[in-house]
């Protein structure tokens, strides 16, 4: 298979599991639940998550097992543009060519959107799929390099 097709069939994979793990736009709150899915699914490469499938491909020879994971760095990854995107932050009106989230939603909405999908994050990280597959020693220690990543000294201290 080349690059281009297994991208495309890794993305597939990726957009299907988002759409499985991720609150329906019909759950309460719907308007918080329609913010995080319009972002989530506003385009993008998902080249995080294709990273990790291909990382535990070559480590184990499957990707099924960290698609649980893999999706919780694509929505930790959405959390940051949400807020990044931000007036208080860069104040940018358009992402991938569509609203961003605050221009489609509003500012309060956009922020408890960006805040659901960092905790979701971390609810995905305890998914009962990954603790049939994994030790909760590994898992804690995926759990703690992602939170730092995304921390003070991570993600948000770039910020």
């Amino acid at each position: 298979m080349d690059i281009i097709s297994y991208l495309q069939a890794k993305k597939t994979l990726v957009d299907a599991a988002l759409d499985r793990y991720l609150p329906s736009e019909q759950a309460f709150p719907p308007i918080i639940f329609q913010a995080m899915r319009y972002s989530v699914f506003a385009g993008g490469k998902r080249i995080r998550p294709i990273l990790a499938l291909a990382a535990a491909e070559a480590v184990c020879g499957e990707d099924e097992p960290v698609l649980p994971v893999a999706c919780a760095l694509e929505m930790l990854h959405t959390y940051s543009l949400i807020h990044d995107d931000l007036p208080a932050m860069d104040n940018d009106d358009y992402r991938r060519g569509k609203l961003t989230n605050h221009k489609m939603f509003g500012e309060a909405v956009a922020i408890l959107a960006g805040d659901a999908l960092l905790t979701h994050t971390f609810e995905l990280l305890t998914h009962p799929d990954l603790t049939r597959h994994f030790p909760p020693a590994t898992l804690l220690s995926v759990i703690n390099e992602i939170a730092q990543a995304a921390g003070c000294f991570g993600m948000i201290g770039g910020q």
